[in-house]
């Protein structure tokens, strides 16, 4: 795990308009991603809305079509390896998809997607109880963050 090494980001999601946009298995680890990024993103200010998808395969379809209606997405998923290279499959095209909507929009998008080999590797960053990390809060400050300084670089 990450962990060590994670900035301490002071962000301020004033004005600001974010979508969640997160897949739906893995209730227990999702729900925990979702409520924590609402509420950091709420607690900074921002006007916060979410868009459940089916899996994390999804995702980088909906940021695509919610990229030019707000200032910044969280993109959210749990996706836990098989036996199978499906793993491998949506992993990449997750990633490759959502850096692709980041890059040709210019909207920031807070990279909360889990790859884990394990369902307790993805607990471990969920931000429940007696999780080490949290992953929601991660992504939800990392987009507004970024925003911070793009908004400081080019008014």
């Amino acid at each position: 795990m990450a962990g060590s090494g994670t900035p301490h980001l002071t962000v301020d999601g004033r004005g600001r308009r974010i979508a969640v946009v997160a897949s739906s298995w893995h209730d227990l680890v999702m729900n925990s991603l979702v409520t924590n990024a609402v509420t950091t993103l709420e607690r900074a200010g921002a006007t916060v809305t979410v868009v459940r998808v089916p899996g994390t395969f999804e995702l980088p379809v909906a940021c695509a079509r919610l990229a030019h209606h707000f200032d910044g997405l969280v993109a959210l998923g749990v996706v836990i390896r098989g036996g199978t290279p499906h793993f491998d499959y949506v992993c990449a095209g997750a990633t490759h998809g959502i850096v692709d909507v980041m890059t040709r929009t210019g909207t920031p998008v807070g990279f909360g997607v889990l790859t884990c080999d394990t369902e307790q590797q993805a607990l471990d960053r969920a931000g429940l109880p007696g999780s080490p990390e949290d992953k929601g809060r991660e992504a939800a400050e990392a987009v507004l963050a970024t925003l911070s300084a793009l908004t400081a670089a080019v008014p």
